[in-house]
């Protein structure tokens, strides 16, 4: 079919073309139909006068999102009937012929609006109607040229795109595998990959110098707003002779940094991007995936606070724990029932309370000695510049008020927030208040993104849940001082090669320089319980490859749908992908997961064995 793009009318005026597309809406003009033909370039009007009786039929029965083809004369439109908002606007389509090559049943919700109000299950069970919006016509567009960029950077850096295996044998790597059946090999199972971790070394021994794929990777984790469930892409690379971090990351920051400038039009806050070890991270912003658009850091009160006979602050510095508190600036002018909000918010991540400072606006001497009131400005005041109003200023003594606000820097008009807990809890909790108050007072600028690596994760972790040592992150990264220091030091306090990459909040990749060694490798297991029989058993083929001239690499993975989120302002992951799951991990588009029959679980020698209401 040859056909002219909406967009494309304007240069054919006078000639007679062909249009085909959408029907976006219809308007009866006093006996003159109007169609506004909608393809991926945008609108066209048709005109359709009663002359052309075949055609004005044909018009008169047009309904939204009918699929249509006209063929008509490119006119210009009469001098104020032009419309400025589309590419076509100068221009209408006196149609000659017309012709319905399908209609549509009536719409589920409109495609045209932009509405935000419909229903996600709706938009996602009609998701084939809800990709004609603008939006995300624009969204699939954007995409490809998100991955052609990153492609083209890719191969000019000299990586190899090498694809690698879906189905494969289950591992622990830090999340539920999805495991599929085997018929050929009855009772056993092959798994999704985590992550192509296994096999991008296994290429790294087999001599290949880099390595990269825009890989699927598949977890069985629960849905959240900037993780999709179940399957996700990750650009994964792998460098060998790669044995320090800097090496990595001095490759792909370029990328990066031209995703950010070049493809999404925003500004990079920092050049070269900053190194922030875990622990530095943890302390000053209580996350180790800070959003570095603005400051608001941790301030460690615990010395200033060690005599306090505040019962609350006094209880967990005795206890070992911490007492730090962060500044907001301006804050002064939140409501009580706004900070109630923010303290039932930060009960739900494990704080007993919230405990505030108001650094209050006073009036000027000269006000106060005019109404005769110069007697009412305290010491404190006067020193500070503003009144330090809180419900536990009397549990505090002069001297703690005093090196609490000016370790601070307090100024007037803000509001001091405090953590007292164990340090782990402290700062979890002024975290996520940190977070809340950057959203609150619009301190994450969407024009700008703060990307920083986070180095030095702990290897090792303390899982409270399973009362059992556990991998703090990757069980392939090479532990900080190799064998001797997991087996000089303990557990806890081994630092792993292993870095992510933050963008405003989020992570954005993660990677390490691997661990190549098996007698490394069998020692590292060890200390979480898992012996040389699993390991073997688990990663023969990795170890079994180690012995044969493993040389030193490193690599990591970028999660494209949530990097591609963050360039784009869009807040839900869903809305980035072309057909996602939903929040509950259904696909209600194409019904999965579904049932299967009885025959095809036999072939595959499964019984089902479903739980009952009692044991749900």
């Amino acid at each position: 079919m040859q056909r002219t793009l909406s967009s494309d009318t304007p240069q054919h005026v006078g000639e007679t073309i062909t249009v085909a597309g959408w029907a976006a809406s219809t308007r009866d003009h006093g006996g003159v139909i109007f169609v506004d033909l909608r393809d991926h370039t945008g609108l066209v009007q048709l005109t359709i006068h009663p002359e052309n009786a075949e055609a004005f039929a044909v018009a008169e029965k047009v309904r939204d999102e009918f699929v249509l083809k006209a063929t008509g004369t490119v006119t210009k439109r009469a001098e104020g009937l032009a419309n400025p908002n589309i590419a076509s606007g100068t221009v209408e389509l006196i149609v000659e012929k017309l012709e319905v090559l399908n209609p549509s049943k009536p719409l589920p919700f409109p495609v045209l609006h932009q509405d935000t109000n419909i229903n996600e299950d709706l938009r996602l069970k009609y998701r084939f109607l809800d990709l004609r919006r603008d939006k995300m016509q624009h969204m699939l567009k954007a995409r490809a040229d998100f991955n052609m960029r990153i492609r083209r950077y890719m191969m000019e850096h000299d990586f190899t795109e090498v694809t690698t295996p879906i189905l494969t044998s289950s591992s622990p790597e830090g999340a539920r595998d999805f495991l599929v059946p085997s018929r050929l090999h009855p009772g056993t199972f092959y798994a999704l990959p985590q992550a192509p971790q296994q096999f991008k070394q296994l290429l790294m021994v087999g001599g290949l110098p880099r390595y990269y794929q825009i890989a699927p990777c598949f977890r069985d984790e629960d849905p959240r707003a900037d993780r999709h469930p179940g399957e996700f892409y990750q650009l994964d690379l792998e460098m060998s002779f790669a044995d320090r971090g800097e090496i990595v990351w001095n490759e792909m920051e370029p990328l990066i940094i031209s995703l950010v400038e070049d493809f999404a039009g925003k500004k990079v806050l920092q050049k070269p991007v900053p190194r922030i070890p875990y622990a530095e991270a943890m302390e000053k912003y209580g996350s180790d995936k800070p959003d570095l658009r603005f400051g608001m850091e941790m301030v460690e009160l615990t010395e200033e606070l060690q005599n306090t006979e505040f019962s609350v602050f006094a209880t967990a510095i005795k206890n070992g724990g911490c007492v730090k508190a962060i500044r907001c600036e301006g804050g002064a002018k939140l409501t009580r029932s706004q900070i109630d909000t923010l303290t039932e918010m930060v009960r739900k991540e494990g704080a007993g309370g919230l405990a505030y400072i108001v650094c209050k606006e006073i009036d000027t001497p000269q006000t106060l000695a005019t109404e005769g009131a110069q007697a009412t400005i305290t010491s404190i005041e006067s020193e500070l510049g503003y009144d330090p109003t809180s419900p536990i200023r009397k549990f505090l003594s002069t001297e703690e008020l005093l090196s609490i606000l000016k370790k601070i820097k307090a100024q007037s008009g803000d509001i001091i927030f405090f953590g007292a807990d164990d340090r782990n809890v402290v700062n979890k909790v002024l975290g996520k208040l940190r977070s809340q108050l950057g959203d609150d007072f619009g301190l994450k600028d969407p024009s700008v993104v703060a990307l920083a690596w986070i180095t030095d994760f702990p290897m090792y972790e303390w899982s409270d849940t399973e009362n059992r040592l556990d991998f703090s992150h990757n069980p392939f990264s090479m532990p900080q001082g190799g064998l001797e220091s997991l087996s000089s030091q303990g557990p806890l306090t081994i630092k792993a090669d292993q870095y992510d990459m933050v963008a405003n909040g989020y992570e954005i990749c993660s990677g390490a320089i691997r661990n190549y060694n098996p007698e490394v490798m069998y020692k590292a297991f060890s200390l979480v319980g898992i012996g040389k029989e699993t390991v073997d058993e688990k990663f023969g083929g990795m170890i079994r490859a180690f012995e044969f001239g493993a040389p030193p690499h490193g690599g990591c993975a970028f999660g494209l749908d949530r990097l591609f989120m963050v360039l784009m302002d869009e807040p839900n992951i869903r809305e980035v992908i072309a057909f996602p799951k939903n929040g509950s991990a259904e696909d209600v588009m194409m019904d999965a997961p579904s049932t299967v029959s009885e025959e095809q679980l036999k072939e595959l020698h499964i019984k089902l064995n479903l739980p009952t209401q009692k044991d749900k």
